[in-house]
């Protein structure tokens, strides 16, 4: 039986097998050539203290014992014939519930009102140079969802809600490196995520699955609280098909507020939902790298030759609430993430090598009811209502286009508008404006706070040399589509099985993909009972 050893080593001898053997013997007490193989099954960074060193834990195996791992293996049934399940949303909910679906014998058909994961790159081309919003094919909307351009973080807190290490070993198996098993922050980076996301495409259809590009869900019919059918606009031809079905699954995502306006107009129960809201905050990553790694600027290279671009993750309670670090991406870029043409809202992500000359960061607070009392009208669309505001307030500000409103981050700690900017990553470009004044008064006076609080914990951290982008507004949805706990049908429709980030039940790409998969397998039962 295989022995666990944790070592903690200097990043210079991370892959020196010899040396690492040598040091596994020493601490279960045998000889070197009795060890057959070592598997490294966990991997992360301690930098609190020098010297920086890398934690790793290994599985010990003795030469005669027979290497207990293998690639996970998954069996995708031919569904060609099997009942139809349709899905709205080829995010990670909807597409971890359709290989669910191969895998219980359903057959999914997976409505998408964006563009394959290629075609999306022209649409987003558009956005950055001509700064034109294509309403259903940008960095939220098409195959994959918001994570296929915005980084593919893999880091989930929501591990008691599903089988984390199934979706790792899925997205492994359809092409990912094998390294997002063993790293306690995986990450598989823009650059990768699209081909990955095609070898899932290409098993559903392989299998009889379907997936419906350029598709949107214009309506549901409800008869006796049941679902009856739905009503799907092709968008090339602008077609409407009514199709029958008892058996719906919303995965839309954060972003869909046609959803949401739709479920609100039909009177289909929702609630509203805190979420934050916040900015972007870019540094120089070697300015990170230095706080980090806690080395001059001369050590900085010798440093980095055997270290990750350093993250970072921090969190402030100013009046009662949180103000933290969001979906942070080392060596980084910024990108325009609007879905309308009149709002202007940003989000972060980085290649798989994480080597650009920036580190970006959300840095959000939170919004409750208290704050949308104004917008009570809307009732559980509060919050989107609230979010729709700040964010056309930035377009306006930036010249009603992409180009985001920004400011020199002392500048903004210190209220004072920004005479020039430095270079950043956010492609649609940035002009200054007076942020101060222009976010909600009481999101600026927590971040301010939150800012002079962080920069005497992170000595550099506020500085001129960084700057403050406008809006990061999006890191959830501000609405839940409430579910019964047992069933995740709707708590009033039968047949209506709300999941993912737009419902309210993920925050992230595994977290939905999560509680894709584990919807698919409630549909199931309920199928089976009929």
């Amino acid at each position: 039986m295989p022995q666990r050893v944790q070592l903690a080593v200097l990043p210079e001898r991370k892959k020196d097998q010899d040396f690492l053997i040598h040091l596994i013997s020493k601490s279960l007490n045998v000889a070197s050539n009795k060890i057959g193989h070592i598997k490294l099954i966990r991997e992360n960074i301690d930098a609190r203290r020098k010297p920086i060193k890398y934690k790793l834990t290994f599985e010990v195996y003795a030469k005669s014992e027979k290497v207990a791992f293998q690639k996970a293996k998954f069996n995708f049934l031919d569904v060609h014939h099997a009942k139809p399940v349709f899905i709205i949303g080829a995010g990670p909910a909807g597409l971890f519930a359709a290989l669910k679906a191969l895998e219980i014998g359903l057959k999914p058909i997976v409505i998408e009102r964006g563009k394959k994961v290629k075609d999306r790159r022209r649409d987003l081309a558009q956005l950055v140079k001509k700064h034109e919003v294509n309403p259903n094919s940008n960095y939220c909307f098409g195959e994959g969802g918001a994570g296929t351009y915005s980084d593919g973080k893999l880091y989930t807190r929501s591990k008691k809600r599903g089988n984390q290490q199934e979706i790792l070993e899925k997205l492994v198996w359809f092409g990912a490196s094998e390294d997002i098993l063993v790293k306690a922050h995986p990450h598989i980076g823009t650059n990768k995520l699209p081909k990955i996301i095609e070898a899932i495409r290409e098993k559903i259809i392989e299998k009889g699955g379907e997936i419906w590009f350029e598709h949107l869900l214009t309506d549901i019919e409800i008869e006796k609280n049941t679902v009856k059918s739905i009503s799907v606009k092709n968008l090339q031809n602008s077609a409407v098909e009514k199709i029958a079905t008892n058996s719906l699954m919303l995965a839309t995502g954060h972003s869909a507020r046609d959803i949401f306006y739709l479920l609100h107009q039909k009177k289909i129960a929702l609630e509203q939902k805190p979420f934050a809201l916040g900015v972007r905050v870019e540094h120089p990553q070697a300015l990170i790298n230095r706080i980090q790694y806690h080395c001059s600027l001369e050590q900085l290279e010798e440093t980095m030759e055997f270290l990750p671009p350093a993250a970072y993750s921090w969190v402030e309670q100013i009046e009662g609430k949180g103000v933290y670090s969001f979906c942070m991406c080392p060596g980084g870029v910024i990108a325009p993430c609007a879905t309308a043409q009149e709002e202007v809202v940003t989000n972060g992500w980085s290649p798989s090598k994480r080597n650009n000359p920036w580190a970006n960061s959300g840095i959000v607070t939170e919004i409750t009811h208290d704050h949308t009392r104004n917008y009570a009208e809307f009732e559980a669309l509060a919050g989107l209502k609230f979010q729709e505001e700040v964010e056309h307030k930035m377009w306006v500000a930036g010249g009603k286009s992409q180009i985001a409103p920004a400011q020199r981050l002392l500048d903004f700690v210190n209220g004072k508008t920004s005479k020039d900017l430095p270079s950043c990553s956010y492609l649609a470009g940035i002009t200054p404006a007076p942020l101060h004044e222009l976010l909600p008064e009481f999101v600026y006076k927590r971040l301010r706070k939150a800012f002079l609080k962080v920069g005497k914990k992170m000595k550099g951290y506020l500085t001129n040399e960084a700057v403050v982008v406008a809006t990061e507004s999006r890191t959830s949805s501000p609405v839940r589509i409430p579910r019964d706990k047992i069933s995740f049908e709707h708590i009033d429709i039968k047949g209506l099985f709300p999941v993912g980030e737009g419902a309210g039940y993920a925050g992230g790409i595994v977290s939905a993909a999560m509680d894709g998969s584990n919807c698919m397998e409630k549909i199931h039962l309920k199928l089976q009972s009929v």
